[in-house]
């Protein structure tokens, strides 16, 4: 099964796909990763020089286009299932998991890379909290798309098969 981590920015949809992906023997990927060796740049400087809309197409791409192994997790960006039919697209193609983060819980993640986070480039800590609520209002009507939902506050003590099987 295709599992794919969805989630705004902060919720750590990397770092446990990597810890879940390793605890049941199968693969991780990572979308960012795969359209920075893609573009052969990273995501920071793929915004910078090209822009969002750019970078939302080679996303779309890479997810709809990567030949992903039948049993994998797979880690999107925080505004990969806002983008043309990506939701649906992965809800077809495999199992998707809100990995769901408080503001509070999501600023604390974004504050500690902050400067890893291209959409992030002009906005100062203190329109950050605004910036995060909003951004979970405008994009929950497609993270609320997911076929299972998650709180990001009890996460350490979860397997990932015991998530999948709360379903």
């Amino acid at each position: 099964m295709r599992i794919f981590l969805i989630g705004f920015m902060g919720s750590g949809k990397t770092h446990w796909g990597r810890i879940w992906a390793s605890e049941i023997g199968i693969e991780f990927y990572d979308i960012d990763e795969l359209v920075e060796q893609s573009e052969k740049k990273s995501i920071a400087v793929l915004f910078e020089e090209k822009g969002e809309s750019y970078f939302r197409e080679k996303e779309a791409m890479v997810l709809k286009h990567t030949t992903f192994s039948e049993n994998c997790i797979i880690s999107c960006g925080g505004g990969t299932p806002c983008y043309k039919d990506n939701m649906d697209w992965m809800n077809a193609n495999g199992i998707t998991l809100f990995l769901e983060g408080s503001p509070d819980f999501l600023y604390t993640n974004i504050v500690k890379n902050l400067a890893q986070r291209p959409l992030l480039k002009e906005i100062s800590l203190d329109k950050l909290m605004p910036f995060i609520e909003t951004g979970l209002a405008t994009r929950s009507e497609f993270y609320n798309k997911a076929q299972i939902r998650f709180s990001t506050a009890i996460l350490s003590d979860q397997t990932i098969r015991q998530i999948i099987q709360q379903d």
